[in-house]
């Protein structure tokens, strides 16, 4: 095999690792945000819900089971948006005059502290994920000088530059396929807040005065 076959790989590792380089000395948490999406790392009410003031008791959402159960059901993302509404809507055509109002604001306010803690749990993961790959990047960086440093060498085993050329194209390919999937786990915060927004907005207007639900 020629030498230019053992180089071709490296290219890649290379400038990957020297793009991810400076993340490693980044003390900033947004130094380890990877996404074009602004890092917002908790969501605050307002943002989701403009309906009627959720009173002190929506915060005892726990001990309700039913409330409980729904929340789990309808805040995952594997549920159609369309059948997570229906099932809220349905929940609210079992709830009497009376505890219809109560119950749904502490709906409101079950979804909201689910669904946050969610999106905040998936954005720490993102940027543990990000320091991951700024310490395979200096893997790759130092193992890229090294190869290239034996392959400078006139008595060089082509062998061993062959078995190490290989192993650094697999973890750069692993690198590069880590890298590229960061791109889709960077909208799941944007999804879920998304989801939030409409599940919200569904019980808004539930609760409207001209409401027939």
């Amino acid at each position: 095999m020629r030498w230019s076959d053992f180089l071709r790989p490296l290219a890649g590792a290379v400038l990957l690792a020297s793009l991810m380089g400076p993340l490693q000395a980044a003390e900033d948490p947004e130094q380890f945000w990877p996404c074009m999406q602004r890092r917002v790392p908790e969501l605050s009410l307002p943002q989701i819900w403009n309906g009627p003031e959720l009173p002190p008791s929506s915060a005892e959402w726990s001990q309700n089971p039913d409330i409980s159960a729904l929340v789990t059901e309808v805040a995952a993302r594997r549920v159609p948006i369309d059948e997570a509404k229906q099932k809220i809507r349905d929940y609210a055509a079992k709830l009497s005059d009376k505890e219809r109002e109560e119950h749904l604001l502490m709906l409101v306010q079950a979804l909201f502290d689910h669904m946050n803690a969610e999106r905040s749990d998936v954005m720490a993961g993102i940027e543990r994920y990000t320091r991951k790959q700024a310490a395979m990047a200096g893997v790759l960086r130092k193992e890229t000088a090294e190869v290239d440093d034996l392959r400078r060498k006139p008595d060089a085993d082509p062998k061993e530059v062959a078995q190490r050329t290989e192993q650094l194209t697999f973890q750069t390919r692993i690198f590069q396929e880590r890298a590229q999937s960061l791109t889709y786990v960077c909208e799941v915060p944007t999804l879920i807040e998304q989801r939030l927004y409409q599940l919200a907005n569904t019980i808004a207007t539930l609760l409207a005065p001209d409401s027939g639900g």
